[in-house]
């Protein structure tokens, strides 16, 4: 079956990296991405932009150059990030922005609204949050009233999970992406969210689950296989995403 992954980070040091809480990860090229999902069918995918690249560009316009068609960016901008910058992005692929709550490196959640509006009517971009769950209440309010926004590794966190959870029913679209990342039940979350809205989940490989307690594993892709049906799995592992991000 088809895939396309929601998330994905390369990791070139030809191109500048920043310590993120002393950490920087080991290189994970655009080329060791395509040998790592060799055997799956992925078709596209999104290059997320992490807290160790800050607002740099060059290695992600590289990185959709190299990888090709049906690979988009999500990008970290500084809310001050004039439009022609912005709509020159666009042009080369970019069609997301992330504020990385969780590890920093982006713009601060203060800009969130203005700056997700304003992306989103320019560009049509939408807004990737990595955030803890349990930090969703203090924005939920914030998050349901934005265009466009998708929440990255389900959430992370199990004490957050009925706020995500009320927030899907609003139209935010969530990430079946880093399971050694999070602390509950991966396919009991994949099922509920599932069932609130089917256009919901994008599943992705988080290659090279940098920091995570566990790596990606083919495991994960069959825990989705496990808990829903042909048709569903369709829209996780492909139809929702390619939707979300190609169309």
């Amino acid at each position: 079956m088809k895939i396309f992954d929601s998330h994905l980070h390369i990791i070139d040091t030809k191109f500048p990296l920043i310590k993120n809480q002393g950490y920087i990860p080991d290189p994970f090229t655009s080329q060791d991405y395509l040998h790592s999902v060799n055997n799956f069918n992925v078709v596209g995918g999104a290059v997320v932009s992490g807290s160790f690249q800050g607002f740099d560009q060059s290695y992600l316009i590289d990185a959709l150059q190299t990888l090709g068609e049906n690979f988009v960016g999500v990008t970290q901008l500084p809310y001050t990030t004039p439009d022609d910058e912005i709509i020159k992005l666009h042009k080369l692929g970019v069609r997301a922005i992330r504020f990385n709550v969780n590890r920093g490196g982006s713009e601060d959640i203060s800009r969130l609204d203005y700056f997700a509006r304003r992306v989103y009517e320019l560009v049509n971009w939408h807004t990737e949050l990595y955030i803890n769950s349990k930090s969703l209440t203090e924005i939920a309010t914030t998050v349901e009233k934005l265009p466009a926004v998708s929440i990255d590794h389900l959430g992370l966190s199990k004490s957050g999970f009925s706020t995500l959870l009320s927030l899907v029913d609003k139209g935010v679209k969530v990430k079946a992406t880093g399971f050694g990342r999070i602390d509950f039940d991966p396919g009991e979350a994949i099922r509920n969210i599932y069932s609130i809205n089917p256009d919901a989940l994008m599943f992705g490989t988080d290659l090279p689950s940098t920091r995570a307690n566990r790596p990606f594993n083919v495991s994960d892709l069959e825990l989705v296989y496990d808990v829903l049906d042909e048709n569903q799995v369709e829209k996780v592992l492909y139809k929702n995403a390619f939707n979300w991000y190609l169309k």
